[in-house]
């Protein structure tokens, strides 16, 4: 992999992290598209490390937030508290929003990894998954704010992130989806579904660094590598703003036919390719 597809890939990554269009997907069919033959094992781990970038966006744009969160689990453990404060209690819905995922990625890993290498499932599945937000947007109330998470709603959020690890899902939409069928109001709804994003995001970039060491002469990626975060991080970060923006105004039906749209594109391309 030269600097340029790294770069290519790591905008790409930036771009869909958090727009609900599913970052997995355009990563995977992106190489078909421009025609790069690429080694598939390598391919797969570079992706899930590009998440690394847009990991560190979420922590740098809500660095407030994220203080205010630590302080309020440690200081709620020091006291024995561990709920008095509301970001104390944010904390926790969040641990308890990211169990779910972590547990059925575990258990189905090597299924999940076998899926990236069948990019007409991938596209199926994006196009499948434009349904999610269409109902979303259809049955959410979209009438509560992030203060009013309960457990039984961050448990089903967390849920519906397990949904992510089907490539093409996409874990925005998962989540955000989540939230709103849980009736959150748009930017609370996004605002949970990044904040989530670090454990989950973190724990498969971790994973895919172990399975990096584990390739022969792996030193050979890390400029590549390093290209690639620092664009998925800079371009994550604009997106984020303007996602939150968005939201606070607008639907998220736009990305729904977005998904439709692209997924025919990306099905003519290959099976035409055949």
């Amino acid at each position: 992999m030269d600097l340029l597809q790294s770069l290519i890939l790591g905008i790409i990554q930036g771009l869909t992290e958090f727009l609900p269009i599913s970052s997995t997907a355009h990563l995977i069919l992106a190489p078909y598209l421009f025609g790069w033959v690429l080694d598939e094992q390598a391919v797969f781990i570079f992706d899930v490390l590009l998440q690394l970038g847009t990991v560190i966006a979420v922590v740098v744009y809500f660095w407030r937030d994220l203080l205010a969160i630590v302080r309020g689990v440690l200081g709620g453990l020091a006291a024995r508290q561990p709920l008095a404060t509301p970001e104390a209690r944010l904390g926790w819905l969040i641990v308890v929003a990211t169990i779910p995922a972590v547990v059925i990625g575990l258990l189905l890993k090597d299924s999940v990894e076998a899926l990236h290498r069948q990019p007409i499932a991938v596209a199926i599945i994006l196009m499948a998954a434009a349904f999610l937000i269409f109902l979303s947007e259809r049955l959410g109330r979209r009438a509560q704010g992030l203060e009013s998470i309960t457990w039984l709603d961050a448990f089903l959020i967390g849920c519906s992130q397990a949904l992510a690890l089907l490539p093409g899902v996409s874990r925005s939409a998962a989540t955000i989806c989540g939230g709103l069928l849980r009736g959150l109001d748009r930017p609370a709804a996004a605002r949970f579904s990044f904040l989530m994003s670090i454990p989950a995001l973190t724990g498969a970039g971790v994973l895919a660094l172990n399975d990096l060491f584990a390739i022969p002469n792996f030193t050979g990626y890390l400029p590549a590598l390093l290209v690639g975060t620092v664009a998925s991080l800079l371009v994550g970060l604009a997106c984020i703003h303007w996602l939150l923006g968005w939201l606070a105004r607008r639907s998220l039906a736009v990305f729904g036919w977005y998904r439709l749209g692209a997924g025919v594109i990306f099905l003519a391309v290959l099976l035409l390719a055949q």
